[in-house]
């Protein structure tokens, strides 16, 4: 498992662990702290590095199959994220790994010109490419959104921002689930018709999400939607926002996803569970 100390990556091991599925677990690290948690729940923990070849074939070696997931770092490189790709396909294709679940975004087969979606879909065509039996797990925006768009209270009331026009529904999706999905997927590849599935737990717009927060905290809450402009420089954030104010943008089997993670969240469960004051 690729990125097993990340969000999709634990919960995909966590849920697979539930089913007392065997783990293999890659870290650069294996002495941080996510790392030992995972060999808590008996994943066995394995030394790997993705700028390392023989490290991945060396942990792809034996495995019924590999999860992987490609991010583009801190500083936003899509190069190294596509190159990290291309390195866990060869490593894959190297020994033989029966099936490969990547877990790739909403869109990223449809050309959207968002730089970290076009390099997911590189990495998608390229695991094809090398002729790996490949399912593509495709999570819309995710509930990390929350780790920087934190509501905020201003003169009582509870302030909603996102650079999102109001009206317009994102869809959206808890890391919990997506990995719900993809330890579903590894245990029977079967389940995804055409080895794709666009996931999502829920849709909702900024003033829905306003609501929610109300609701939750108790306390009045709005919907400010901010101008495109707060994103600064930021080439790739404005284009994905940009693409979110032309519906239809993510297309998200909702039926699809359900069936494979019935117990998918809704955002008003999944705020629900979320501390009272964050």
């Amino acid at each position: 498992m690729v990125g097993a100390t990340g969000l999709q990556g634990r919960a995909t091991a966590r849920a697979l662990l539930r089913t007392q599925a065997a783990v293999r677990a890659l870290a650069r690290r294996t002495d941080s702290a996510a790392a030992r948690a995972l060999t808590g729940l008996g994943a066995d923990l394995v030394a790997a590095d993705l700028d390392d070849p023989e490290s991945l074939r060396a942990a792809f070696t034996g495995v019924d199959g590999v999860f992987a997931m490609t991010t583009p770092g801190y500083d936003q490189r899509t190069d190294i994220e596509v190159a990290h790709g291309h390195a866990i396909a060869d490593g894959a294709a190297a020994v033989g790994v029966p099936h490969v679940i990547y877990s790739s975004v909403g869109g990223a087969e449809r050309h959207t010109g968002i730089p970290h979606f076009e390099g997911k879909r590189d990495v998608e065509e390229y695991l094809v490419a090398r002729g790996l039996s490949t399912t593509f797990v495709r999570p819309v925006f995710r509930d990390n959104f929350a780790q920087f768009m934190t509501p905020a209270m201003q003169d009582g009331k509870l302030m909603v921002r996102i650079p999102l026009p109001p009206g317009i529904p994102l869809q959206m999706i808890a890391a919990e689930d997506v990995g719900a999905v993809a330890a579903a997927v590894a245990l029977d590849p079967g389940r995804v018709a055409g080895g794709s599935v666009e996931i999502a737990g829920y849709e909702r717009t900024g003033e829905q999400i306003a609501e929610a927060y109300q609701h939750r905290h108790d306390v009045p809450a709005r919907y400010e939607p901010l101008p495109i402009e707060v994103l600064g420089g930021d080439a790739d954030q404005r284009a994905m926002f940009e693409w979110f104010a032309r519906p239809p943008a993510f297309r998200a089997d909702f039926a699809a996803t359900k069936a494979l993670a019935p117990r998918t969240k809704t955002f008003e469960q999944w705020l629900a569970a979320r501390p009272e004051r964050e």
